[in-house]
């Protein structure tokens, strides 16, 4: 019941920081629109051009669909100290896996220069299941064009290195800007958030994703390894369903 509290009253606050001049202290651990629409996936299209050769897009964010959100994936100086969200995949074959990149919607400056990354498989609530490769490293960033609640929206793209060789199985990916110089002011007063995809639209091999498999993991908010469909997260089935995320790599 604490925790329940805690969020709802997080969920609360973010609704006035999100339409602020100035961002202000942490507040929730996402951003979402009206919970009523309904879900539907587009055909494949184009992938962001970060994502070549593209193994895999779960579509874009459609900032006017009443249930498009952005879920916490930061870690900043200031504001929050580290929290990740993941998304899954299934993949029938195996696979070659050399980056990893999330369209995120940023609240402030948007500039770091470095990411982390982790990928693992049988995740489940409460438990963050087998660690198959991690590491960080530089980032590439592109504009979406995209905005959501005032917050422009970038896609972010690490390597992984060595890249991952994945057998058939599901497996779920984080990706977190790193924003802790102590030098660079947004880094005190910034937010990111991670976006959802609710059409899919030009998402590349979208069915793999499994819906309702997105994962929090942030030890600022106190979540261990909670799906992002709990209820005490705040979002409806259709909010929570799919991320808009990506994998370069290649099939074996």
């Amino acid at each position: 019941m604490k925790k329940t509290c805690l969020v709802i009253a997080m969920v609360m606050m973010l609704t006035l920081s999100a339409v602020a001049a100035k961002p202000k202290a942490p507040t929730s651990q996402h951003l979402k629109g009206d919970p009523n629409a309904v879900f539907h996936m587009a055909p494949p299209g184009i992938p962001p051009a970060l994502c070549s050769p593209c193994l895999f897009y779960g579509g874009d964010l459609d900032p006017n669909d009443l249930n498009a959100a952005g879920m916490s994936d930061e870690n900043t100086l200031l504001i929050v100290g580290g929290s990740n969200t993941y998304g899954a995949i299934t993949t029938p074959r195996s696979v070659t896996v050399s980056g990893i990149l999330f369209n995120v919607q940023a609240s402030s400056a948007f500039d770091p220069q470095t990411a982390t990354y982790d990928i693992r498989s049988g995740v489940t609530d409460g438990n963050g299941g087998t660690e198959i490769a991690s590491g960080s490293g530089n980032i590439k960033v592109a504009t979406t064009g995209r905005n959501f609640l005032g917050f422009p929206e970038f896609t972010v793209e690490v390597d992984v290195n060595p890249p991952a060789v994945l057998s058939p199985g599901t497996y779920w990916f984080s990706m977190q800007p790193q924003c802790t110089n102590t030098l660079d002011g947004s880094c005190s007063t910034g937010r990111v958030f991670v976006s959802n995809s609710t059409s899919g639209t030009n998402n590349v091999a979208g069915h793999a994703q499994p819906a309702n498999q997105m994962f929090l993991n942030s030890s600022f908010f106190g979540f261990d390894y909670t799906n992002w469909c709990d209820p005490s997260l705040g979002f409806n089935s259709r909010q929570c369903g799919v991320l808009s995320f990506g994998l370069i790599g290649s099939g074996n």
